[in-house]
């Protein structure tokens, strides 16, 4: 659980919880944290977590909470600092009262998704990813979250059309490594080797065998488990005979 949520991408802008007890350290010398005011606060909050100093910035985003307790970007900020720390329990709470605060904070309904993606919830997640893309139907990250959502359910299909519109949103969108966003996307290993192969499927499909081709050598080096089944799944048919398939993943034996 602890090296797949570390390994979550955060990528685009997000805040606070009581009840951790060490000592909030000053931005700078001279400067109470008490005289701060609520935009210094998050700014140091997301300085620290941009640093990847989570137990920083969780402190500052509650001191600005507690300075502006119907603010929901602190809230998702918090919840997603959270998240970081591996305290799935917390930034749901945080990630609850921004939902709560706003209804239409399509960020925050994806962050509770991505929450009950690690819990392997796989179908609460994909009801709130659905939530969020009806609310901005134009962010990758909440169709890529949606695709590993529908996967986690066998539902390959579904996670194939979700991948495809992410990829047509931003062919990029799994190799952003910003830390210093409000959206939560899954993005492990394992994520990254499955929605290689799926794109290999979707270029399949179009048409375009030399980048269906790359992207099967990208799943098998990132570790996809189920290589074999290049030659099953009917949208590689038309490489079964194409040499350059058998150097990505060699033909099984005729018996």
């Amino acid at each position: 659980m602890r090296h797949l949520i570390a390994r979550l991408v955060i990528m685009a802008m997000a805040a606070g919880l009581s009840g951790y007890s060490f000592g909030m350290s000053d931005p700078e010398p001279g400067k109470s944290i008490s005289t701060m005011t609520v935009a210094e606060l998050q700014k140091a909050g997301d300085e620290f977590r941009a640093q990847k100093d989570y137990k920083q910035a969780i402190q500052y985003f509650q001191a600005a909470i507690r300075k502006d307790p119907k603010n929901p970007l602190l809230y998702n900020k918090l919840g997603l600092a959270e998240l970081q720390m591996s305290e799935l329990g917390a930034a749901r709470v945080d990630f609850e009262k921004a939902v709560k605060l706003d209804s239409k904070y399509a960020d925050a309904q994806n962050n509770l998704g991505a929450v009950e993606y690690m819990q392997k919830s796989y179908g609460n997640a994909a009801k709130r990813f659905k939530k969020a893309v009806a609310l901005d139907e134009t962010r990758a990250t909440f169709h890529v979250n949606l695709g590993a959502a529908w996967f986690g359910q066998k539902k390959l299909e579904r996670a194939v059309t979700e991948y495809t519109r992410a990829m047509e949103l931003d062919p990029e969108v799994l190799n952003s490594n910003s830390r210093a966003g409000v959206t939560a996307q899954i993005s492990s290993p394992e994520e990254r080797a499955r929605y290689s192969y799926m794109l290999a499927k979707i270029y399949a499909k179009r048409g375009n065998l030399d980048r269906c081709l790359e992207c099967l050598k990208q799943a098998k080096e990132q570790g996809y488990p189920d290589m074999a089944n290049v030659y099953k799944d009917s949208e590689f048919a038309n490489l079964w005979q194409d040499a350059r398939l058998n150097l990505v993943v060699p033909a099984p034996e005729t018996k």
